[in-house]
């Protein structure tokens, strides 16, 4: 039986160290550059299917000889945690990007990120109920100012329509960026963190091929050349950045930064990628980003700074609960 494990309940093991959140920003800076890479392949006629399953496919390769590494022989992490590694890859990394990019056929991109990056606070209200770890008035503070910038970055001011449909895949998203961060923050699966990369991104890459197979998720490919920042590069070019960067170096400090900073800080952290993703599109696509973003950026930054306040006196129930078993 695998068990999530409690943020509060091993204090001794959730040191908070300037490691974790350059971890963080790492994955954060790394997944934010995703959305730049793909647009040109986009726009040459890729499907953000064919896209992803390339993304996912290149990482596992690359992680999966340093996931086996880490485990040094010990099988029996993998067989005893065969469920929550399924659950990862099939959640975390397939369901989330799945359920992305079917709400984005209803709706536009900005409500569909805002939904899917509700995931901070869903965290919050899982490890408080599941664990009774009240969030303090800083930390719903912190909360409030990020989901505030959030809304500044993502620049929805402008008004958009909502489509029912749209926002139930987007709930589906941020149910996966929510498993995520909890998956990601339990250390007490014995599961090295390149490991449990290695088998999320397999299984997620069998998933999405699966869903391909099917036709759920149209699959279309060019082989032309691609611009970024008015220099043309060969297709390749941006499919191999997305597997290392954009996937492999991504999970893997993502899941990294989780262990050191539990899920609930590491999960705020991540608002970053959005920030990250709106300086990359400037960089590369030249869209430049409007004054307002900015503000909205440096609004997440001052919100993460009162979610990490915040988590140094957050209550725990008096009890500790029984272990949650995966399914």
């Amino acid at each position: 039986m695998t068990t999530l494990a409690n943020d509060v309940t091993v204090p001794a093991r959730r040191v908070t160290t300037p490691a974790g959140f350059v971890l963080a920003l790492t994955s954060a800076v790394a997944f934010g550059l995703s959305g730049a890479l793909a647009r040109p392949l986009l726009d040459a006629g890729w499907t953000p299917g064919s896209v992803v399953l390339t993304r996912i496919g290149i990482g596992a390769v690359v992680v999966v000889p340093f996931g086996v590494r880490a485990l040094h022989g010990q099988w029996s992490l993998v067989r005893r945690n065969a469920r929550l590694i399924a659950l990862y890859g099939a959640l975390a990394v397939a369901g989330a990007q799945f359920c992305y990019f079917a709400a984005v056929q209803h709706m536009e991109v900005g409500p569909a990120l805002l939904i899917e990056y509700t995931a901070p606070a869903a965290v919050v209200v899982w490890f408080w109920l599941r664990h009774g770890e009240r969030p303090g008035p800083v930390t719903l503070g912190g909360a409030a100012v990020c989901a505030l910038g959030l809304v500044l970055v993502l620049d929805l001011f402008s008004g958009a329509g909502l489509s029912t449909v749209g926002v139930l895949w987007a709930l589906g998203a941020m149910v996966g960026c929510a498993t995520y961060f909890i998956v990601n923050g339990d250390d007490s699966t014995g599961l090295p963190p390149l490991s449990l990369a290695a088998g999320g991104l397999v299984v997620g890459a069998a998933a999405l091929g699966l869903l391909g197979l099917v036709g759920l998720m149209p699959m279309r490919v060019e082989t032309v050349d691609v611009a970024y920042a008015g220099t043309s590069v060969a297709w390749w070019v941006p499919l191999v950045l997305l597997g290392l960067v954009t996937a492999a170096v991504a999970y893997v400090t993502g899941i990294a930064a989780s262990r050191v900073l539990g899920s609930r800080l590491a999960s705020f952290v991540a608002l970053s990628e959005v920030v990250a993703g709106v300086l990359w599109a400037w960089l590369l696509l030249d869209q430049l980003p409007a004054p307002v973003q900015l503000l909205g950026g440096a609004l997440i930054l001052l919100g993460v700074l009162g979610v990490k306040l915040g988590e140094r006196a957050i209550p725990a129930g008096d009890a500790t609960p029984e272990p949650l078993p995966t399914p």
